[in-house]
């Protein structure tokens, strides 16, 4: 039997609200033929109960596929089109408001809100010239995040990918700042033959061991592998959340 599937070749053609139905999916079931199934029907926009007529070998090379096309690793994107809209990502970071700021830390948490974060980095230019481009005054705005769920997923994955390197790089700078501030401090203190009491610079040696310990944690955004679905063995023990029978639904 042949199935009409719209097979995506790169993140530019899934919008950002399928990865998301994908990752909520995927948090809730650990079930690896039922992951692999409700890929190909978010993905490809088939019914779930399609799926099962899927020749393994067939089932499989789409895993394959969609791998590849996740292992993209898209340069920030600075602007693009929803329907008529174009958006820009905000131009001057170090211009951002309290309010721009606090949204933004909000929501770059965890995929289930990347539509408002993007609001937030994205909004619509209201003037260009060259390279050059202003976009509209931050407001909070749910018509907007929703028209976001629209965006390209390579739009999305730039822009998470983007501020977990900048992340990783000024906590990197700040961690080598203190170390060198603590040397200094305590060589001063050697040379002027001070007493350095067991609490100099704890301070400062906490905040390090603080910013070592955040370091990690910016990864929680599938910095590396996005879609980790591994190929289906007819022989493989499964282990569920999800019960069976929700594959015949929807």
């Amino acid at each position: 039997m042949n199935i009409d599937l719209l097979l995506p070749t790169s993140l530019s053609e899934i919008p950002l609200s399928r990865y998301q139905e994908f990752i909520e999916m995927k948090e809730a079931s650990n079930d690896d033929e039922f992951i692999a199934q409700k890929m190909i029907q978010i993905f490809c926009g088939i019914k779930l109960s399609e799926t099962r007529k899927i020749k393994m070998k067939d089932l499989n090379d789409l895993i394959v596929h969609f791998t590849r096309v996740f292992n993209e690793k898209p340069k920030l994107i600075r602007q693009f089109k929803i329907k008529n809209i174009q958006f820009g990502f905000i131009p001057k970071l170090d211009e951002i408001t309290f309010g721009e700021y606090v949204d933004l830390e909000n929501h770059l948490q965890n995929w289930k809100n990347y539509h408002k974060a993007m609001a937030v980095m994205y909004r619509p230019i209201t003037d260009k010239n060259g390279y050059n481009y202003s976009i509209r005054d931050y407001e909070p705005n749910e018509d907007m995040q929703d028209l976001m769920k629209f965006a390209p997923l390579d739009v999305a994955i730039s822009s998470s990918l983007f501020f977990l390197t900048l992340g990783n790089e000024l906590l990197s700078l700040t961690i080598n700042y203190l170390q060198k501030e603590l040397k200094t401090m305590i060589s001063s203190s050697n040379i002027a033959n001070a007493k350095i009491s067991p609490s100099n610079g704890d301070g400062t040696i906490a905040s390090m061991h603080l910013l070592q310990e955040i370091l990690p944690s910016l990864t929680k955004l599938q910095n590396t592998d996005l879609l980790n679905v591994s190929p289906i063995s007819p022989l493989k023990n499964k282990k569920t959340k999800l019960k069976q029978t929700k594959l015949n639904n929807k």
